[in-house]
């Protein structure tokens, strides 16, 4: 697309925006600091790079046998580097604890150190991208259908070992790069069938974390993350959401909103207001639930424009942190990275172009007809021409541009993997 049409188009937009009071440079300024963490298991359908790694289990599943999966972590490290270099922005990297740089030795969960993260420390610095961070419970032999609310002592101290150390690698990825390493919580805990002891897990559970958290570190940001249920564990879950809404509440630490873990007919959208009422800050896995929570590929749709649409309208954009959570091995995988990437991009762009406060301040005098006016016109307002010119500014292509890069790396990369 040749630049002379962009900037023309992009010059038409802001003028329009500018006729409602919207300042689209102002926009693209706070587009330009609106930081992905992108998510590191999308390039190998969650396997890892644990010696002794198994099949993928412990209530989640991905799906699909599209050739070219990253099989090694300089692999992986190539696809998320290619993806990064077509997605406008400066975006981050988050990591599964089982995506260490473990060199071939076998390194159980409670043994794990800061060692097997430097030289992810050290790309993250080369390629300027920040890390977060997941301690993970599934998929190991004693992962079975409870980890940190298992009634063997043996096995929840196991896991509660794993965990702080998480911990203690999240902090000192933190320190290396001079910003808060966020951590996210999430435990599959869960019954297949009918339980009888949903009070005695939540408590063991509610022990585990107090033990885990008992000791704040500086440099790195706890989140927890609730579920409706996990595969193969349906019928129960220890870490609901009301139970971990509690337990953030109650210790003022972050809480996680993923939009594939509710049920179909609750909005995450609205979560986002009632939860910062009473916590400090909130961290998002956007991915898309189709009839249950199959993380399949980010889109525009109306869910995910509404979650974005809400934070800014909460005024909440330095208190909100961004990831994204989908593993779809059915189509390209670096294809999913981009076209995820970029819609979260614009909803939150949108979101931003939206005149906010002056839509606001007629729902609040009560002229109801203007608010739905004024939102129902901003469906049809030029906003990809702005995203446009975010993309151009960013040196990455332009629209469906992106996908001639694809499926190049596709055939001079991708292709090769036997």
């Amino acid at each position: 697309m040749k630049a002379e049409y962009i900037s023309k188009a992009y010059e038409i937009a802001k003028d329009r925006y500018a006729e409602i009071g919207v300042d689209t440079e102002d926009v693209l300024k706070k587009l330009q600091d609106f930081h992905l963490s992108m998510h590191c298991w999308q390039a190998d359908d969650v396997k890892g790079f644990e010696v002794q790694a198994g099949a993928l289990s412990g209530g989640i599943q991905s799906t699909g046998n599209q050739p070219g999966a990253a099989r090694n972590i300089d692999e992986l490290r190539q696809d998320i580097l290619k993806a990064k270099s077509l997605i406008p922005g400066t975006h981050r990297l988050n990591l599964h604890e089982i995506y260490g740089d473990f060199k071939g030795k076998i390194v159980d969960r409670d043994e794990v150190t800061i060692e097997y993260f430097q030289s992810w420390i050290d790309w993250g610095k080369e390629y300027n991208t920040k890390l977060d961070f997941n301690s993970t419970s599934f998929s190991h032999p004693k992962s079975g259908n409870l980890s940190l609310a298992n009634p063997d002592k043996s096995i929840r101290d196991f896991w509660i070992e794993h965990t702080k150390r998480c911990r203690d690698i999240s902090n000192a990825i933190g320190e290396a790069q001079n910003d808060p390493c966020i951590m996210n919580l999430w435990v599959h805990d869960g019954c297949k069938d009918v339980s009888v002891n949903h009070y005695q897990y939540r408590k063991l559970l509610k022990e585990s974390l107090d033990e885990i958290y008992a000791e704040k570190k500086p440099m790195m940001k706890d989140t927890i993350e609730g579920k409706v249920f996990g595969i193969g564990l349906e019928s129960f879950t220890v870490g609901s959401h009301d139970f971990y809404t509690a337990y953030a509440a109650s210790h003022q630490m972050m809480q996680t909103i993923d939009t594939g873990h509710y049920h179909p007919t609750e909005m995450p959208a609205d979560k986002v207001s009632a939860l910062l009422n009473f916590l400090p800050e909130l961290m998002l896995h956007v991915s898309r639930p189709v009839r249950w929570d199959s993380d399949h590929v980010t889109i525009m749709d109306d869910a995910t424009q509404d979650l974005f649409s809400e934070i800014v309208r909460a005024d909440a954009l330095d208190r909100v942190h961004y990831g994204l959570d989908f593993f779809d091995g059915s189509i390209n995988r670096i294809g999913a990275y981009v076209i995820g990437s970029r819609a979260a991009q614009k909803c939150m762009l949108r979101a931003l172009l939206e005149p906010s406060k002056k839509i606001s301040e007629y729902e609040i005098a009560g002229e109801g007809y203007k608010v739905l006016a004024l939102l129902e016109e901003q469906k049809a307002m030029p906003w990809q021409a702005v995203y446009d010119e975010f993309c151009m500014r960013n040196n990455v292509p332009v629209g469906h541009e992106f996908i001639l890069d694809i499926d190049k790396y596709q055939s001079e990369i991708i292709n090769k993997r036997a």
